[in-house]
């Protein structure tokens, strides 16, 4: 552990951030889980609300740094792609 001022304010803010950025990733996930359920119940409506939401929250993640934007593109792509299968 650090024993100098700075270093010890360093490591309580990144605990302070990390559990910041597990919320939000806990968010995108359970966002992702909505549209899922939606999806599985055939409601189109529906599922096109949630994917919207759940585009939303991936995008600012992706922004803030909390998920690399390539897995951000990856992740709506799929999403995408579930939504246009219902549709057939």
């Amino acid at each position: 552990m650090a024993k100098s001022k700075t270093p010890m304010k360093r490591a309580r803010m990144a605990k302070i951030r990390q559990a910041s950025n597990m919320s939000k990733k806990s968010a995108m996930k359970t966002a992702i889980k909505k549209f899922e359920a939606a999806i599985a119940d055939n409601n189109r409506s529906e599922a096109e609300a949630r994917l919207v939401a759940a585009i939303s929250i991936i995008d600012k993640n992706a922004g803030r740094g909390i998920v690399h934007k390539n897995k951000a593109a990856r992740l709506k792509s799929r999403l995408s792609k579930k939504l246009n299968k219902l549709a057939q």
